[in-house]
């Protein structure tokens, strides 16, 4: 055909409208083609940027837990060098009298600062430039040298023993207003209770309590050792009268030769402990205050030529910090102990890191587990409880700490050293407490008879210990998803297989989208019926749900039995894979007479009371809300997600494979089970193992099905708290940017991973899989 020939019938081609048409309609095909994939390709490229960059935003909130503790030197004043106080050093040098300086302490705003000194006046100063702002003479205790000084209530009441024998409660008091301009101004002021008689005699060391104007409690030292407690209470009657009654007693003979070093009474006085020389701690119960009891006698140092020169509360009086002249520091705290006479002996919990000097000053934290302690050598170290951290060590000068004070927003302290400077330190600790062991290991809370994993975020005041062990989360997230798969991998593989290979094709058509239907039920509906309504049934009906399976079993393995012999022209009429619909009414048999055997068995194995068999045989107590109804609740949202992705494995099999298998003579289920399962193994696997992420991050159903209780119990009788159901309850609580929040988001962060991990795992056994058994 020549040139001029073909360019014709090319050109009568395209002058066919019906090739133009086709023509055009490859064109748009093309186009819709190419922007399908635009599409696509760029909405899976922003899913992933999406989830990267939630784990970036996860990763930046979790960060600052890891944050270590920051320090400033705000200003450092000397003292002796301020006109106002110069005077009290005329008369001192470490050789002939003692330090003119007893406590220390400071404002909230860090602006205000003060000193209280023995000859009874509070001097404040400003931390700014370190001029004296006010001096107030305390008034009901003029002309007295004060030689000791206890502090309380956070840091709010100081007790002033004097050298005529008396104890002063002091109250200092900062009233802040704001100017015309909107700056802040801090008048500073002093509060003076009545002064307390002790005895005849200097006050060496004191201790004091108050509950109340009318009831409070002292303990103290007199210059010839005696150990004196004093307490005053008030009783009212029903006309609502009142009497004080006061008590004072000696506790010397109980301390036999023994010279006291330092002295410590609980808030709501009920314990007294005294440091020795010796380095004895003893511990007196004052609950009775007529006749108060030595409880106990305990080495607290090791090694009786060691002093205890230190002893302090942590907030909440319950932790006891015991600082010697080694330099040891260790935290006590009473457990519970069946052979002490009562139920509970002095343990020491905690130990710190040593300074190797003498500790001569201990100042808790009015906010957290933290304490500062001061030692003879200028050394300010900062350590957390809980977590056991060093956190942070200041020098000031290689000089003796005298006095010591936390500020009350814990973010920094005032120091005194033995040559009259003041030290002003800011700190920055928002997260003490975040270490790896305290997230993830057995921690040694106060109260607790031993070291425990716990999650307990928050208390009734503000003295609680928190508690932020992530392992029980984990393990009740793992705890769910186990249960639930357990339930939900036999059913959802079996039906897969059931349905895939020997049901009628019709019939697969429509059951197969009933069942993925099945996933468009919202969890919270599940987690609402489960915990509501399935809950307190199942209690009811216990030993027949365990009996339904081995009873439907049986019935179901006759069924097929007498199947066998039902006539032909009966097994005609139904179309092949149908008559699996006849084991319907057998199953429903099978419940009803488990359901109808559920009293005859509680009685006869159980004595008519499972719950009580199960505690007092197997020690397990039943929860009505626990892991057996989560497995039916969320395995019923996992069903059909595993069965689906394993229905379109089985199916997918290539058909020449199991006509291969039927030509060689193999029965329908030997084929299914020897050739298309380990063929469709790959597929099945990654079903299991999305279900096992969709059971991982499951929120409401465990979060309503459970009783939300952080337990580390395999029972499946109880109940346990996953990681995704714990940030829903806590996050709304959390304060932003708090440690409860950022611990959250390292649950989160934790859930992340998990599925990541787990969804890797799937795919790399997946494609071994595919290579084993050459799936196409």
């Amino acid at each position: 055909m020549s040139a001029q020939t073909r360019r014709q019938v090319t050109t009568d081609d395209r002058a066919d409208p019906q090739v133009a048409s086709k023509s055009a309609a490859l064109k748009r095909r093309r186009f819709a083609d190419l922007i399908g994939r635009i599409v696509v390709t760029t909405g899976g490229i922003g899913i992933i940027i999406c989830i990267l960059a939630i784990l970036v935003f996860i990763t930046v909130e979790v960060m600052p837990l890891w944050k270590s503790v920051k320090s400033e030197l705000a200003g450092t004043f000397v003292l002796r060098e301020s006109p106002e106080l110069a005077s009290y050093f005329l008369d001192y040098s470490p050789s002939t009298s003692e330090f003119p300086f007893l406590a220390t302490g400071g404002d909230e705003y860090g602006e205000v600062g003060f000193v209280i000194t023995r000859d009874g006046h509070i001097d404040f100063l400003s931390l700014t430039d370190g001029k004296t702002i006010k001096d107030i003479p305390l008034s009901k205790i003029e002309g007295q040298r004060v030689l000791s000084v206890f502090v309380s209530d956070n840091n709010r009441i100081y007790a002033l023993g004097t050298q005529d024998g008396y104890i002063l409660p002091v109250k200092v008091t900062f009233n802040v207003t704001l100017a015309d301009d909107g700056k802040r101004i801090i008048d500073p002021g002093v509060s003076e209770e009545e002064p307390i008689q002790i005895s005849p005699l200097p006050l060496m060391k004191v201790a004091f309590q108050q509950k109340n104007d009318e009831a409070f409690g002292a303990a103290a030292v007199t210059l010839d050792n005696k150990l004196l407690l004093f307490s005053q209470e008030e009783s009212t009657s029903l006309l609502g009268g009142g009497e004080k009654r006061q008590h004072l007693g000696d506790l010397t003979p109980k301390l036999g030769s023994r010279r006291v070093t330092t002295i410590e009474l609980d808030d709501v006085l009920n314990n007294l402990y005294v440091g020795t020389e010796e380095g004895k701690l003893f511990h007196w119960d004052i609950s009775n205050k007529d006749s108060p009891e030595l409880v106990e006698v305990v080495d607290a140092t090791g090694d009786s030529s060691t002093a205890i020169t230190a002893l302090a509360f942590l907030i909440g009086d319950r932790s006891l910090v015991v600082g010697d002249e080694a330099g040891d520091v260790s935290v006590w705290f009473q457990v519970e102990d069946p052979t002490s006479p009562k139920g509970k002996r002095l343990k020491k919990i905690h130990v710190l890191d040593s300074l190797e000097t003498p500790i001569t000053a201990i100042s808790p934290s009015p906010r957290n587990r933290g304490f500062l302690t001061g030692d003879q050598e200028g050394n300010v170290v900062l350590y957390h409880a809980t977590s056991e951290q060093k956190l942070l060590q200041l020098n000031a000068e290689k000089e003796k700490i005298s006095a010591l004070s936390f500020s009350p927003k814990a973010n920094g302290f005032l120091a005194i050293d033995q040559k009259g400077k003041l030290y002003n330190w800011h700190i920055d600790n928002p997260h003490p407490g975040t270490t790896l062991k305290t997230l993830f290991g057995k921690v040694w809370y106060e109260g607790y008879s031993k070291p425990e994993y716990v999650w307990q975020s928050t208390g009734g005041s503000d003295s609680f210990e928190p508690k932020f062990s992530l392992t029980p989360l984990a393990f009740g997230t793992f705890k769910g998803a186990f249960y639930a798969l357990f339930f939900a991998i036999p059913l959802s593989i079996l039906g897969a297989i059931c349905v895939s290979q020997f049901m009628h094709p019709t019939l697969r058509n429509t059951i197969k989208p009933v069942i993925e239907i099945m996933a468009a039920l919202p969890s919270v509906v599940l987690g609402f019926f489960a915990g509501l309504w399935l809950a307190p049934h199942i209690e009811k009906i216990v030993p027949a749900v365990f009996l339904m399976p081995l009873v439907i079993t049986i019935l179901t393995l006759l069924s097929v039995f007498v199947w066998q012999y039902v006539p032909k022209f009966i097994k005609v009429r139904f179309m092949d894979g149908t008559e699996l619909f006849l084991l319907i009414p057998v199953i429903i048999l099978g419940v009803l007479l488990s359901l109808w055997l559920n009293t005859p068995i509680e009685s006869l194995l159980f004595g008519g009371d499972y719950k009580g068999w199960l505690y007092s045989l197997l020690g397990l107590q039943y929860d009505q809300r626990n892991a057996l109804i989560v497995g039916f609740a969320m395995g019923f949202a996992v069903i059909p997600i595993i069965f689906t992705i394993s229905e379109d494995a089985l199916s997918s099999v290539p058909k020449n494979l199991t006509a291969g298998s039927f030509a060689l003579g193999a029965t329908r289920w030997q084929t299914a089970i020897k050739v298309i399962l380990p063929t469709a193994s790959a597929g099945i696997f990654s079903a299991a193992m999305i279900g096992l992420g969709r059971a991982v991050g499951e929120t409401m159903i465990v979060l309503m099905a459970t009783g939300n209780t952080p337990l580390m119990d395999w029972s499946i009788f109880n109940g346990f708290r996953a990681l995704s159901a714990n940030i829903a309850v806590e996050i709304p609580e959390a304060p932003v940017a708090g440690t409860l929040y950022r611990v959250l988001f390292l649950a989160a962060l934790l859930l992340f991973l998990v599925t990541f991990i787990v969804n890797t795992a799937a795919e790399l056994v997946r494609q071994r899989l595919r290579r084993k058994f050459g799936q196409l």
